[in-house]
């Protein structure tokens, strides 16, 4: 995203939500996040936030094609149905699949032939549905948010990402979308300040920065940067070095033909650890490879733990409890990686040292990407008064300690790490 100036860089504190909301705002502004979305309108100056769902600022972004009843669920209700173990197809993290050949191929989904760029514009419409019954009038006019670079190794995977996500607002009936950087967006949720402000937003698939500087009862954007890391990556990363050793990653098997061993293939591993690729691993193919490979493994018990989890179609769950231990040991110094679903006694230990040492080099990475966000700013770490943290991940302390010792003489600001992205679109959509 280029540099430029924006509107007021303030909202008035959260306001009540109140039917008709709507009609002070010209459009909604919708975060689609990762992990999370969220939706906000402009009323009286305030940003509302639309409750999408009962007793919740933000939706989780996940989809359980329920087989029984044949319908799709979103946010809670597809968290819960996963949870309970209803028969169907749960998916987490499908913003992560935008801009890759994954995107586009067609999958049996029910007893439809679907994309998952389909499945994304099926949650978008229940959004804009859902906001339209909370507001009492139609919406189809959205302020999105997105990040700064969808895949920041790959421009022309960036740029189908972004042609990609613009196309699942249009099925999803948003008449009218514009695009606003998520940093960026966050900027304008932050309050003016004296000096040069950096927003550190470290969501669930990606790391953006924005510099910004007071202008006037406005702000001024200098220089926005991303990178594609976040905390989805994160638990991946996690799960690769504690829990899929435990499935057999790194083991042996047996040649089928002669004497001999060879090394366990590594990719199904890979696939396992990232949310968006668990759902399409449990393919009766799939079965028949990993039971192969404990027929031939020098530790079968390892690999016998990895054809219950594609067996019971349990990806999701371990998934879930890799995210759980890196909560429990970044905010009380030791979690529990639970997978007693797999194997009963099977809780290896996650202290918050292990979390250290795994983030270790992602937090190496987001300082540098935030490095390259000042020099092209052409502003010195010196110079940067304030550092406000958002989105989930930035609460990790590996990364905590990482941007702190960037900007001793900063002020650090995290109180609205959640929903400052959708409220500074909404901002900008009330500007509409």
């Amino acid at each position: 995203m280029g540099p430029g100036c924006g509107g007021p860089g303030h909202l008035l504190p959260a306001a009540p939500f109140r039917r008709g909301d709507l009609m002070a705002s010209a459009a909604i502004g919708v975060d689609f996040g990762t992990s999370n979305s969220a939706a906000a309108v402009l009323s009286e100056g305030r940003a509302v936030l639309v409750p999408l769902e009962p007793g919740r600022e933000t939706l989780p972004t996940a989809i359980f094609l329920d087989y029984a009843a044949r319908r799709t669920l979103i946010g809670s209700a597809a968290v819960g149905a996963m949870i309970d173990g209803k028969d169907g197809r749960f998916m987490r993290a499908l913003k992560s699949i935008l801009g890759t050949p994954l995107a586009r191929e067609r999958r049996q989904f029910l007893n439809r032939r679907l994309t998952l760029l389909e499945i994304v514009a099926e949650f978008l419409a229940e959004v804009r549905v859902r906001a339209e019954a909370a507001l009492g009038g139609p919406v189809d006019r959205v302020v999105a948010g997105r990040p700064v670079r969808f895949h920041s190794a790959d421009p022309e995977r960036n740029m189908r990402a972004a042609e990609d996500l613009a196309e699942c607002y249009a099925m999803a009936g948003f008449r009218e979308v514009r695009f606003l950087a998520e940093p960026e967006a966050a900027a304008r949720a932050t309050g003016v300040g004296a000096g040069f402000g950096l927003i550190v937003d470290i969501g669930g698939g990606t790391s953006d920065f924005t510099l910004f500087e007071a202008a006037g009862q406005g702000l001024c954007v200098i220089a926005s940067h991303g990178i594609r890391l976040g905390g989805t990556d994160f638990d991946r990363m996690l799960s690769l070095a504690r829990v899929m050793p435990l499935f057999g990653m790194g083991g042996q098997l047996r040649n089928e033909l002669g004497p001999g061993l060879h090394d366990v293939p590594q990719a199904l591993f890979h696939d396992l650890a990232s949310w968006e690729k668990i759902a399409f691993l449990y393919s009766p193919a799939t079965l028949r490879e990993v039971r192969l490979w404990a027929r031939q493994a020098v530790d079968p018990r390892r690999l016998g733990r990895l054809v219950s989890v594609i067996d019971d179609e349990l990806g999701h769950d371990v998934a879930f409890a890799v995210e759980a231990a890196k909560l429990a040991a970044n905010d009380m110094g030791s979690g529990i990686v639970d997978l007693s679903m797999v194997e009963r006694g099977l809780q290896p230990a996650l202290a918050a040292a292990d979390l250290a040492e795994v983030l270790a080099p992602s937090a190496w990475q987001i300082g540098l990407a935030i490095g390259e966000t000042l020099q092209r700013a052409g502003v010195a770490q010196k110079d940067v008064a304030r550092v406000i943290f958002v989105g989930g991940s930035s609460l990790l302390g590996a990364v905590d300690r990482q941007v702190r010792a960037l900007f001793p003489a900063a002020s650090f600001e995290r109180s609205d790490v959640f929903t400052a992205v959708v409220r500074g679109l909404a901002l900008a959509a009330g500007e509409d």
